[in-house]
């Protein structure tokens, strides 16, 4: 027997937000496949981030050094790291499904399994506890089904005690001694960061000839440098063969092979489209990416179905999934006064050392998109914070319009980038020149945005 609803959510990440009191009238239903609350909350920014802050403190070591401090990290309690982490996100996830499944949600319907259209605005959920297929039908969809981690096609790869993807190496056991790192994207950075910081010997495998492709060049050049100085890097390496034992698990080079404890997979994210059959219910998506296809306004090329996140959104960020979620809240319930996603400035970070943040076109795409342009930079070393820390490595890249001394985009590599970069994000945002940011207000001295007022008195 079927159930009607009149809202269909499929996914608990974002999605998860759009139920309040303006759809009380409403009869919804969340279908989550996995666990409750999405990528963000339980294998992605949050745990990754609650990992990144420790390693952070135990790698101040190296950076005290030359400062005159001599320090030491005693021993790195992985376990202990592990369960204050999880002990506190495992509870909010639970929690969160326990609230939408109890007397504070009357009109939501929580079904646990994953769901498959077999017919136009129709899903066969299977359920997760054994209990058969529960087919559900609504007035109106939300894709928001976002996306998993990506695992190549190569001999011997596949995932289980000793290789992991991003999704479990959070809750191993022990921390390796050895950890080899495929990928050369924002994940392995940050947990190459992490476990070389925690004292594991840490080797990243990249297949292409750089780090951080999608990042500026000066950028994803100078973390390389740095990179290279913390763990060994091979660039141009693909990995022929996996091989795991009891005793860890070997990688095949075309010149070696690479032995370690563990290996982490970090070679990107897939959207779970493909795991829906969407073109049963007229939802188009791009053959070659995965991506749903959206318009401005977040609508699927079928009447009646949303998408938001990772599943339509190459971004692939939180900030952009509770963005379009917004969005999609308010255009159910303002259909005739619908409002569009802004998706100009879309800002990153990478949360690794030295860390990385940045928004808007890269120097390479201005000279690609033919705009004429100005670009600056101001190194760290140059104000009194930079000084302060004996910075050699961080620095501030501008990119601004010639004529009208609009920001193009920014780039930092250094420490608090991703805070640093607020003031340019919002200058972009609200179409602020370079002048009116860099004079029209104080700048705290000596504090790191500093660093960003020079950079801004050179456009």
């Amino acid at each position: 027997m079927s159930r009607h609803h009149d809202l269909v959510i499929i996914g608990s990440g974002s999605g998860n937000s759009i139920p309040g009191p303006g759809f009380d009238h409403l009869d919804i239903a969340i279908v989550e496949a996995g666990t409750y609350g999405g990528t963000c909350l339980n294998v992605g920014c949050i745990p990754t981030k609650m990992y990144v802050h420790p390693a952070d403190l135990a790698d101040g070591v190296r950076r005290a050094a030359p400062l005159g401090v001599a320090m030491r990290v005693d021993h790195v309690d992985w376990p202990a790291i592990r369960d204050r982490i999880f002990g506190r996100i495992d509870p909010i996830s639970e929690g969160g499904k326990a609230y939408r499944e109890g007397p504070e949600c009357p009109n939501v319907t929580v079904y646990s399994g994953w769901g498959r259209f077999t017919a136009h605005k129709q899903l066969d959920v299977e359920l997760n506890d054994g209990g058969g297929t529960q087919v559900i039908t609504g007035e109106r969809f939300v894709l928001a089904a976002g996306g998993r981690a990506n695992v190549p096609d190569i001999p011997g790869l596949e995932l289980g005690q000793r290789i992991h993807t991003s999704d479990t190496i959070m809750r191993i056991d022990e921390l390796p001694r050895r950890l080899v790192i495929l990928g050369g994207g924002y994940i392995a950075a940050e947990f190459a960061h992490v476990f070389s910081a925690f004292g594991s010997e840490v080797v990243q495998v990249v297949r292409s000839d750089r780090l951080l492709r999608t990042h500026d060049d000066d950028i994803a050049t100078a973390f390389a440098k740095s990179a290279a100085e913390r763990w060994t890097l091979l660039t141009d390496a693909s990995p022929a063969a996996f091989r795991a034992d009891d005793d860890g698990v070997e990688m095949a080079l075309d010149d070696r092979v690479l032995r370690a404890d563990q290996v982490l997979v970090a070679t990107g994210r897939t959207p779970n489209s493909d795991r829906l059959d969407l073109a049963v219910t007229g939802v188009h998506v791009d053959p070659l990416s995965g991506y749903v296809e959206v318009d401005e306004f977040q609508q699927t090329t079928a009447p009646g179905v949303f998408a938001l996140g990772d599943i339509c959104a190459p971004w692939e960020l939180k900030h952009v999934a509770n963005h379009e979620m917004r969005v999609v809240r308010h255009n159910l319930g303002n259909p005739e006064s619908m409002i569009a996603s802004d998706h100009r400035f879309v800002p990153s970070a990478v949360f690794t050392e030295p860390q990385i943040a940045s928004v808007g076109v890269t120097e390479r795409e201005a000279v690609a998109l033919g705009i004429e342009h100005k670009v600056v930079r101001q190194d760290y070393a140059g104000v009194a914070a930079g000084w302060a820390r004996e910075d050699t490595t961080g620095f501030v890249k501008l990119i601004a319009d010639l004529d009208t001394g609009l920001l193009l985009g920014a780039h930092i590599i250094g420490p608090e980038a991703a805070t640093v970069i607020q003031p340019l994000i919002q200058a972009m945002s609200f179409g602020q020149t370079a002048h009116d940011v860099a004079t029209g207000q104080y700048w705290i001295h000596p504090a790191l945005p500093e660093v960003v007022e020079n950079a801004l008195l050179k456009v």
